[in-house]
């Protein structure tokens, strides 16, 4: 490719798509990007809407995008129907957004994921998260007809395959491959607890480069679930992400423990909420010492924040917790993230603003 094509291929999308990523990288994505530089990577997730608006998407997107280096594009999550993941992930490259888009084998075959894959990557699509997802019998259309031709293992797998051998699953060839970052789901507090490192070490093997945990609560067996991780090696072989979130109240907290398979919430969080005056300013101050905490353990390369409908707190978390503050004062060669991050946002405000006008029956 010329610097011509270049030139215009970022204009597009606001990075070089086709073409060979940087040296030792996957893809050319802001993530990978950040997470080989040695930063503490913040991502979050955007939760879809029961809607064929985009701005609705966008409004949701813009809490987000002057804190996040990457936002999850949830695909079906609780076998619930919602915008999709890769119409989600449209509407974020086009407004110069790095979504991370997952990937659910629940709802469709090998020959529609391959392809999702492919289209995903032409829109500037850089990460993807590989999900076996949830059954249909959890969600509000249990009578749904499951696929799951892949599991996550398989899915993986197959995309790593398209990328780095070019190849479809039937042996054919692809001309220009999908530039991905592959992730992985981890779950640390699943029964039996000795075996969690090695089946993120399954997923690792089977070309998972980041992987973003569930709800980690349980800090005592966080830190030990990281012991072991760190004993296999398995930090330095691909990047981890700690997955964490505010709680409302006392009540949310433990409907989460008791309907939600995987989520160890301990009774001295549920309590704290319990006594507090303000229990989601509590919740709030819980989740940002947990993340000062992460930042602390060795082989934690950032965290996966998960608020739930509560995306305009994202960014007061984010800030309380200070880990952009020693991202200004680190020396790893990304002076000016922060304005860009910001930039970002401003654009997707002028973006809401404009399609807000352009409405029938707007002012």
């Amino acid at each position: 490719m010329n610097d011509d094509e270049t030139t215009a291929r970022e204009d597009l999308f606001g990075y070089a798509v086709p073409g060979d990523p940087p040296a030792g990288h996957s893809s050319h994505g802001r993530l990978e990007y950040l997470l080989r530089k040695g930063v503490f990577a913040v991502t979050a997730e955007l939760n879809p809407p029961d809607s064929a608006d985009p701005y609705e998407v966008f409004e949701r997107a813009a809490v987000l995008a002057e804190v996040c280096d990457a936002i999850n594009a949830t695909d079906a999550s609780g076998a619930n129907v919602h915008m999709s993941s890769v119409g989600i992930c449209a509407l974020l490259t086009r407004a110069d957004l790095a979504p991370v888009m997952q990937v659910s084998c629940r709802d469709r075959n090998r020959i529609a994921i391959q392809g999702d894959v492919l289209a995903a990557a032409a829109m500037g699509v850089c990460n993807m998260l590989c999900l076996t997802g949830d059954g249909v019998g959890v969600g509000d259309q249990p009578e749904a007809k499951p696929v799951f031709d892949f599991d996550c293992m398989s899915l993986l797998e197959t995309i790593r395959r398209m990328r780095d051998e070019q190849q479809f699953l039937s042996g054919r060839a692809i001309t220009e491959p999908p530039r991905v970052f592959l992730g992985a789901a981890a779950n640390p507090f699943v029964p039996p607890l000795d075996f969690r490192p090695h089946r993120l070490a399954k997923k690792i093997a089977a070309g998972a480069q980041f992987v973003q945990t569930n709800y980690c609560f349980d800090m005592s067996q966080f830190e030990r679930y990281m012991a072991r991780v760190r004993d296999l090696g398995l930090h330095e072989k691909c990047f981890i992400l700690a997955g964490v979130g505010p709680l409302a109240s006392a009540r949310s907290g433990r409907w989460m423990r008791n309907n939600i398979p995987g989520i160890h919430i301990p009774d001295e969080v549920i309590d704290r909420l319990e006594r507090a005056d303000d229990p989601r300013r509590e919740g709030r101050d819980i989740c940002v010492e947990t993340i000062q905490r992460m930042r602390e353990i060795e082989g934690v390369h950032g965290v996966h924040i998960m608020a739930y409908r509560q995306e305009e707190m994202v960014a007061d978390i984010v800030e309380a917790s200070g880990v952009l503050q020693e991202r200004e004062n680190s020396e790893v060669g990304i002076a000016g993230l922060r304005r860009q991050q910001a930039r970002r946002r401003d654009r997707m405000l002028k973006k809401i603003q404009e399609g807000r006008g352009d409405r029938p029956g707007s002012a």
